[in-house]
């Protein structure tokens, strides 16, 4: 595991961050897409149009950012995990003899469980 220092957001300070950007982003899009709907009702060919390639601009920011935040964090979590794997194999490594012998209590204890049925 890595140590966070004091530079370095948290997980979950950057989850939140994501969170809010999101809702955000979902905000100013249904915003321009009632703007849209409503305009609609008037006869105003350009204020349709208009309308139109704004909430078309908006979407496309809003789905290029939902694309971006949907690949750092699956990239973090695949790091993540990896860090995690390293770590517990290392562990294994230079403690083969506790780790037969958690293994061991392990499988004790779902034996037991599993012949309670």
């Amino acid at each position: 595991m890595r140590p966070v220092s004091g530079n370095e957001p948290s997980s979950h300070s950057r989850t939140s961050e994501s969170t809010q950007q999101l809702k955000e982003d979902l905000h100013h899009l249904t915003q321009t897409i009632e703007e849209l709907v409503n305009a609609t009702a008037d006869d105003s060919r350009s204020n349709i149009k208009e309308l139109r390639e704004r909430a078309e601009k908006r979407l496309k920011e809003t789905r290029a950012r939902l694309e971006s935040r949907g690949e750092r964090l699956y990239g973090e979590a695949r790091d993540n995990v990896t860090q995690q794997a390293d770590a517990c194999d290392r562990y294994v490594h230079d403690n083969p003899w506790t780790s037969i012998g958690i293994g061991a209590g392990v499988g004790v204890v779902i034996g037991m469980l599993i012949g309670r049925r």
